[in-house]
């Protein structure tokens, strides 16, 4: 029936080929008997390979024991963890409690980096763990492993003939990708030159019961790499580097600041207020007091009061929570430093930021300048340059300078109020209600000044009614002591003399009550425990905040905030 449509001459053939079988062996040609000879040698080997792969199944199957590495690669998930949780069952000690590990993996690259190849070591034993990222059988008595730890990875060069506790098979039978192994051996290097392990004894210390994605597949899915870290640490090697930046980041400024004579403290997540910030913020729930406390927004309130306190120079680092939208740049919580430093003004602040930053960048990434990848790593980088001295911009003048006009700048006054807002609206920039003065202005900040920074600038100068903490400016009526640090688009960092005045301090925060009630949401209370804290006497103080996630964002080249923190906030799944 196969031969229904072929053509004239394949069916001819397929008669000649058919006769040609039924004919008696002897009268075929040499070359035919030779042919169909290794055809039927070869039909009986693959029957008889079959037949043993069977009867090795139904043993495991019997014995509960799993299938071979290649065929347990080829399983369902749900299948591959059946198995894998089976075999840790049969395992008389499946999680050991302790492995006596000597030495990190990459002090031991770094310490026989010269070492000269297929030279071996048997006196120098080591004793290592960490991951299985590949495992390779190369027949019945070597095998090799890539093992990964501390951000380093090492060949494990087994062989029988230096296997010296339990039975070689044994002990690799049950070792797939992704497990937890003991190693304990000598130092040496291949024929190829790698550096390797070669074991006398190899001991499964946890078992992944999960398969992991392959090194060619990779894990590029951003959903699982947020919600699975783990996952994303383990397959990505390029997410470690990330973090120990970050740390880095938060180390350096740490250091910067105690040389300088600050103490670093610790003050109240949980507050009646929630001061400190321009932020909507998170309500939670009292139980022992019957109370609703607000999350803070920021530390700053309870700092000054430490420097009201005679604590002259303070700071902190720590998380802060703003119940606000979440996109490439913001997360509801996140990780900022603020310091206060008494006698200090925001001309000291600008001129310890430039210092700060600058030699951070030049200490972590070893020039002032780096490569960033705003739309990712896939579209053009652009240069950034963190070499001091920064542009200072003030900025009412410079929005005065860009509409080529000038603002009413009494901007408490309706009539300062409705200038902007019609210069707003015919710029057609988005401002949603209400249109006050302050957010107003920084519609009009961020079209001409913030959207146009790539490299490190100062923008200064901010309207009293934008910043309600900070101090008037000493010649500049309606205007304050303040700045802002952008860097290609996004404010890094914020500060300015202190506004320690209390009774212009209680205008303000009446001010900011007065734009709660027209609905800000994002407006501050009253805060009279804090007024009553300037009465006091604050000394004349600046004070500075930084956004770690963004200058991690920055000097690691993610794009994006959630890339940043290792546990980002995420929309439940299926909503």
């Amino acid at each position: 029936s196969q031969a229904v449509g072929a053509s004239p001459l394949h069916a001819s053939r397929l008669v000649a080929r058919l006769a040609a079988m039924s004919e008696p062996a002897d009268k075929l040609p040499a070359a035919e008997r030779k042919r169909l000879k290794k055809e039927a040698e070869a039909k009986q080997r693959e029957e008889e390979k079959q037949k043993k792969k069977a009867e090795q199944a139904a043993q495991q199957e019997a014995s509960g024991q799993k299938t071979a590495e290649a065929n347990m690669e080829e399983l369902d998930p749900s299948k591959y963890r059946e198995n894998r949780m089976a075999m840790v069952k049969s395992l008389k000690d499946p999680y050991p409690h302790k492995w006596p590990v000597d030495a990190s993996i990459p002090t031991l690259i770094e310490k026989y980096k010269d070492m000269p190849p297929q030279t071996q070591e048997e006196d120098t034993v080591v004793t290592i763990a960490g991951r299985v990222k590949n495992k390779r059988n190369q027949g019945a008595n070597m095998v090799f492993y890539d093992l990964v730890a501390d951000g380093a990875k090492i060949q494990i060069m087994c062989q029988a003939q230096h296997h010296q506790v339990g039975d070689f098979k044994d002990s690799h039978a049950n070792i797939n990708r992704g497990d937890i192994i003991g190693v304990r051996g000598f130092v040496g290097r291949s024929k190829t030159g790698e550096f390797s392990i070669f074991p006398r004894e190899v001991k499964l210390l946890t078992a992944c019961l999960h398969m992991l994605p392959k090194d060619h597949q990779g894990l590029k899915d951003t959903e699982v790499r947020f919600r699975k870290r783990y996952l994303d640490l383990m397959i990505n090697d390029d997410v470690r580097n990330v973090f120990y930046t970050r740390s880095k980041i938060i180390n350096f400024i740490r250091h910067y600041l105690d040389t300088r004579g600050f103490l670093e403290v610790e003050t109240p997540m949980m507050n009646m207020i929630p001061g400190g910030a321009t932020a909507k913020p998170f309500v939670t729930h009292h139980n022992e007091l019957n109370l609703d406390l607000f999350m803070r927004v920021a530390p700053e309130l309870y700092l000054k009061m430490l420097v009201v306190g005679g604590l002259d120079r303070v700071y902190e680092v720590g998380r802060n929570f703003r119940n606000e939208g979440m996109d490439m740049t913001h997360n509801p919580e996140f990780t900022a430093c603020e310091f206060y430093m008494a006698y200090a003004d925001y001309n000291d602040l600008m001129d310890m930021t430039e210092e700060l930053i600058s030699s951070m960048v030049l200490n972590i990434k070893g020039s002032y300048k780096v490569q960033y990848h705003p739309d990712g790593p896939e579209e053009p980088a652009i240069e950034i340059d963190f070499t001091p001295p920064w542009p200072r911009i003030s900025m009412v003048d410079e929005i005065e300078k860009k509409l080529g006009t000038k603002l009413n700048r009494n901007f408490v006054e309706e009539a300062a109020r409705a200038q902007l807002d019609e210069i707003v609206a015919k710029l057609e920039l988005d401002c949603p209600p209400p249109r006050s003065s302050a957010r107003l202005l920084d519609k009009l900040c961020g079209h001409f000044i913030e959207d146009h920074i790539v490299n490190p600038t100062f923008i200064t100068e901010h309207p009293q009614i934008m910043s309600p903490l900070a101090k008037w400016h000493r010649s500049k009526e309606g205007l304050t002591e303040r700045f802002e640090m952008f860097v290609n688009t996004k404010e890094l960092c914020n500060a300015y003399t202190e506004l320690n005045d209390p009774e212009r301090q209680m205008q303000c925060f009446m001010g900011q009550a007065a734009a709660k009630e027209a609905g800000d949401d994002e407006a501050q209370g009253v805060d009279h425990d804090f007024v009553t804290a300037l009465e006091h006497g604050l000394p004349p103080t600046g004070g500075w905040g930084c956004g770690i996630d963004r200058l991690t964002m920055f000097l690691s080249d993610k794009n994006s905030i959630r890339e940043v923190i290792l546990f980002p906030a995420m929309k439940p799944l299926g909503k």
